[in-house]
């Protein structure tokens, strides 16, 4: 089809039509497009990234949220209410000085694919609780020789380019997430994984392994130890580490901490809180904001 189109359209430029600039733009555009990874880029300047998170399955949401600076956005196919149909609609909300991610339901190497192939430029995958786990992640996300990953970039292609096959392995950025007693005590040989470029700690899923209540913005000091180890030990194996957060004054303090990206609450939470806030403002009450929704 895309094949079709350029015919078509340089039948009707040889017919005697002049482009306008901003067709000619967009000609120079799709030939010339070259895969980078804008988080990466970023990092390699010295930037912390600032992510958001969708979990509300709307491509106008993804575009409400893509039109806030945010330097990546990634949409939740674990416990958002996304599915790959919505997806699609999502990714294309999301604009080229936007990286867009994907949270995976599970390590399953089939959705890992067909997420690259849609163009998210990072996989977040949960769960990753042992050095095979890391393994069988790192086999899903790469090209051989370096993994298993079948070869059909059906969007990928589109929107990053003709050199997309060559780059992916080297772009798309796979985040381990570190959530479990399990992963804490397997630290040291998940993050020793080839080809793991960033890990990425749940920690409403980690205080509850731990035997603590689940929420985000952990307190409770032995929630805060495991994290600080995480901290440290990525550091120790030159891989970047994320967070996620439920509230502007934590992320500052993971950020402080030395993490090199934090997720800012989701739409639906920063729905809810600005609800809550407008809502209590106007009726002269505390908000109630700290809802349970993730």
């Amino acid at each position: 089809m895309f094949h079709f189109i350029r015919s078509e359209l340089n039948t009707f430029k040889n017919s005697g039509f002049t482009p306008s600039g901003r067709a000619l733009k967009f000609t120079v555009y799709t030939r010339l497009k070259i895969m980078q990874n804008l988080i990466k880029k970023r990092w390699a300047e010295g930037q912390q990234i600032v992510n958001g998170w969708l979990s509300i399955p709307s491509s106008v949401s993804a575009e409400i949220m893509s039109n806030q600076p945010f330097d990546s956005i990634t949409i939740d196919m674990q416990h958002g209410l996304v599915g790959y149909e919505n997806l699609i609609p999502m990714l294309a909300a999301i604009p080229p000085s936007i990286t867009p991610m994907t949270r995976v339901p599970w390590l399953e190497p089939g959705i890992i694919m067909k997420s690259l192939d849609a163009a998210c430029h990072g996989i977040i995958c949960p769960m990753i609780n042992t050095a095979q786990d890391a393994q069988q992640f790192i086999q899903a996300m790469r090209y051989p020789p370096d993994g298993i990953r079948s070869y059909g970039p059906t969007r990928a292609l589109l929107k990053d380019g003709a050199d997309y096959p060559k780059k992916a392995n080297s772009e798309c950025i796979a985040w381990a997430m570190i959530e479990t007693k399990q992963a804490i005590d397997n630290l040291d040989a998940i993050l020793a994984t080839p080809g793991l470029d960033a890990v990425y700690v749940g920690p409403a899923d980690l205080s509850n392994s731990l035997g603590h209540p689940p929420r985000l913005d952990p307190e409770i000091p032995e929630v805060v130890e495991a994290i600080d180890l995480i901290v440290a030990k990525s550091k120790e194996h030159k891989l970047r580490v994320g967070i996620h957060t439920g509230s502007s004054a934590y992320a500052k303090r993971m950020l402080a901490k030395g993490f090199d990206m934090i997720s800012l609450m989701s739409d639906a939470r920063l729905m809810v809180a600005g609800c809550a806030n407008e809502l209590g403002a106007l009726r002269d009450k505390k908000p109630q904001s700290d809802a349970v929704i993730y």
